[in-house]
């Protein structure tokens, strides 16, 4: 199966090409988004038939779900065409590969009864339609399994830097159980948390974001070298005996579509 991709709008395309960049380096450096996905992993249903993974990124959760659930068909979906051939060349062709915005998927209606996606939607500047987009892609009685980030995540790095407009904005939890209710789903079970990961340094931090793509170019984010040198020093205030800590301010979402 060929993969199949798409253009891309401005920020999608942004987006898609930060991700693309750091698709060979991602797996290394995602140690924190690897221990978030498990917290979502364990909350997976028993069975399902058509799985979509959205935002899927390198492949390992798409070749994961594949392997729990061998019966299935499984598609990863991610905006990022370099992520997308980075997965196709390490797990194959029995899972389908597909370029696609969660805000406008490339499916039709009613296509799949489980959803699961690892912090990808914070990426979309439209959650009310992304959850609309999830609405109509499942099946009666389907389910959407994901996590994604709330406002907080990173604010030690934007402490540090003193620029937290360079930083990825989220919407709150308010704004996501709207999103969610606007679009008909069902609200489950939802379960908000703090991840706090620890670095020897700060170029292991921004190793940690920069290699899993997670930082946008935007106006003004540059740090000059003097800037990065006072950077080092505000982020060094914050260390305690694990490290230097990085937040990640996390929500998971159990949704389902009326039957």
């Amino acid at each position: 199966m060929h993969l199949t991709t798409m253009p891309a709008p401005n920020w999608q395309a942004k987006v898609a090409h930060a991700f693309s960049r750091a698709a060979q380096r991602y797996d290394a450096l995602a140690s924190a988004q690897r221990q978030i996905g498990e917290t979502l992993w364990s909350s997976l249903p028993p069975s399902a038939d058509n799985i979509l993974d959205l935002g899927c990124g390198t492949g390992v959760w798409t070749q994961r779900l594949a392997t729990q659930f061998p019966q299935a068909h499984v598609t990863g979906l991610d905006i990022a065409p370099g992520m997308l051939a980075h997965a196709q060349a390490r797990y194959g062709h029995h899972i389908r590969w597909q370029q696609g915005d969660a805000a406008a998927l490339p499916f039709e209606r009613s296509t799949f009864d489980l959803v699961f996606s690892n912090l990808a939607i914070q990426w979309c500047r439209d959650i009310d339609r992304v959850m609309r987009e999830l609405q109509r892609v499942l099946t009666p009685g389907g389910q959407v399994r994901l996590t994604t980030l709330l406002p907080g995540t990173l604010a030690e790095v934007a402490t540090a830097w003193q620029r937290p407009e360079a930083l990825l904005q989220t919407p709150n939890a308010q704004a996501l159980e709207r999103a969610v209710a606007l679009s008909g789903l069902t609200l489950v079970d939802r379960i908000t948390e703090w991840r706090r990961f620890y670095y020897p340094d700060l170029t292991a931090v921004m190793a940690s974001i920069k290699g899993v793509g997670a930082q946008v170019a935007r106006p003004k984010a540059r740090l000059t070298r003097r800037e990065l040198a006072v950077a080092r020093e505000r982020f060094e205030t914050l260390r305690d005996p694990q490290g230097l800590p990085v937040s990640y301010h996390c929500i998971t979402l159990h949704l389902e579509k009326s039957s």
